[in-house]
């Protein structure tokens, strides 16, 4: 097949203290107007040094040149698919940030007076009032600035308001097709967590429930669809044991992308749930943030949402209201991240009932492409079809000595960024590809015709992907080393 062109420049990029030479500036100052001193009049002398070997002399030309050619090597959605799916990288249609920069709305700031920010409120209100009925729930808190942090405020939740019964209880059970985080939410607000082996579909396995409700049960923390992209169908049933256990049913909605406006958590007994507005409302998730974890709940929970709550007084007028006496307090220092909440509801109005419907089944429909496709080609551990995403694993190529590191580091040199690997933890040496509702068909064709000649070069010509990749700035790393310890400090000697 045909190599897709390169997205990036093959430039060999030195560092701004590698390029720069020596005696040399890059502006001239004007004399001085105010009385001179000595530097350690104003600073202590530890925090001074008398030179900086090899400190860069770059005039602003040569500065901005570098940083244009450094981003010339990264990848982005707006060069092509990211089968990481909307975990991290989903489509942003640009009129969503268009209107996030009306200056009215860039320039508000959070410490105005009510009567000076109506708009502003508006905007929360009517995402609260959509989000509401979007997720079939009575309540919600758009304060959380994450998904985990929304993950983490829904587990406060629970436990006020089993602390309002009278006993918060001690454990949550958590299937082993949850997300990753959800152990982490729970311990930190004082629960034991216990792990539930999903059934030979993937999904949780009811008799596995029945046996771990008990009285010291708060809740069942579970995501749907799971991490395997497969619908939990008995939703309604595992409701209603939680619910005569007398615990709370949580739901992770960061796959919500997968049935939103088909149909409604609320519906299906759910009882709190945080939604990602970078993964089912498209909004940006560049570099770790910003983000969004609204955190949506049923009526019991409404008294214990976070402060303050966007309400409106007998004039009509709004303001942010903090007389909530059993709230759980602030969880933010501010109301959320008001960029992102106004991109989110941008996104709603212009989608509308019919579009996000048509979201989820675009959504479903790409994954099932993909796996359809690939499905002879990539081991499937779980056989029965799947909603947003796909998980293959290395089976079929381990026997060449080809494995999923292997297979991702030969996707970059082919053009394409590498999807999920080794996640969801259920699937040994994981593959997890999620196209998202956004590609076409074409780019749905040119990412699976990759992918076969991947599978077929760990037939023919395994080194080929064992050394990988070949063809891009950047060789194989230490992956883990670079993320726990990362280089940030120039080790140089001067100017190459």
């Amino acid at each position: 097949m045909t190599q897709r062109v390169r997205n990036t420049i093959s430039i060999d990029e030195k560092l701004l203290f590698e390029q720069a030479p020596g005696n040399r500036s890059s502006c001239d100052f004007p004399p001085l107007d105010v009385p001179s001193g000595e530097m350690t009049d104003y600073l202590p002398a530890a925090l001074l040094r008398d030179d900086i070997p090899g400190f860069p002399e770059l005039n602003e030309v040569e500065v901005v040149r570098h940083y244009t050619r450094l981003s010339t090597y990264n990848y982005n959605v707006d060069l092509g698919l990211y089968p990481l799916g909307s975990c991290t990288m989903k489509y942003n249609p640009k009129i969503n940030e268009k209107l996030a920069r009306i200056p009215a709305f860039v320039q508000a700031h959070p410490l105005q007076l009510h009567e000076n920010t109506q708009g502003c409120l508006k905007v929360l209100q009517k995402l609260a009032d959509l989000l509401v009925k979007i997720t079939g729930m009575d309540g919600v808190t758009l304060q959380p600035l994450a998904g985990a942090h929304g993950e983490l405020t829904g587990m406060m939740l629970i436990r006020a308001a089993l602390t309002a019964r009278g006993n918060p209880r001690k454990k949550v059970l958590i299937p082993d097709s949850a997300h990753g985080t959800n152990p982490a939410s729970a311990v930190l607000c004082g629960y034991t967590t216990v792990t539930l082996k999903s059934n030979a579909s993937g999904c949780i396995d009811l008799d596995e429930l029945r046996r771990h409700l008990d009285p010291d049960v708060a809740c069942l923390m579970m995501t749907v669809p799971n991490t395997l992209g497969v619908f939990e169908k008995n939703i309604q049933e595992v409701a209603r044991l939680v619910h005569a256990n007398g615990s709370f049913l949580y739901m992770d909605g960061a796959n919500f992308n997968a049935f939103i406006g088909v149909a409604r958590p609320g519906d299906m007994g759910v009882d709190v749930m945080h939604l990602n507005l970078h993964k089912t409302f498209s909004t940006p998730h560049g570099g770790g943030g910003p983000g969004a974890g609204p955190v949506v709940v049923v009526k019991e929970l409404v008294p214990f949402l976070p402060v303050p709550v966007v309400a409106a007084r007998p004039d009509g007028n709004l303001f942010l209201d903090y007389n909530r006496p059993q709230s759980i307090g602030r969880v933010a220092a501010f109301y959320g991240n008001f960029g992102v909440l106004l991109r989110a509801l941008a996104y709603i109005l212009r989608e509308g009932s019919d579009g996000l419907r048509q979201v989820a089944e675009n959504a479903v429909l790409n994954a099932n492409y993909i796996r359809h496709h690939l499905s002879r080609d990539f081991h499937l551990e779980y056989q029965q079809p799947t909603l947003h995403e796909v998980v293959f694993d290395d089976k079929n190529q381990a026997e060449a000595g080809v494995h999923t590191m292997d297979m991702a580091k030969r996707l970059l040199d082919l053009g394409f960024h590498p999807p999920t690997v080794y996640f969801p933890l259920i699937v040994p040496n994981a593959i997890m590809i999620e196209p998202t509702e956004s590609e076409s068909k074409a780019e749905l064709d040119a990412f699976i015709d990759t992918m076969r000649q991947i599978a077929r070069e760990a037939r023919e010509a395994p080194t080929l992907l064992q050394d990988a990749p070949q063809d891009i700035r950047n060789t194989r790393f230490d992956e883990t080393l670079a993320a726990r310890k990362p280089v940030l400090t120039w080790k140089g000697t001067g100017p190459a």
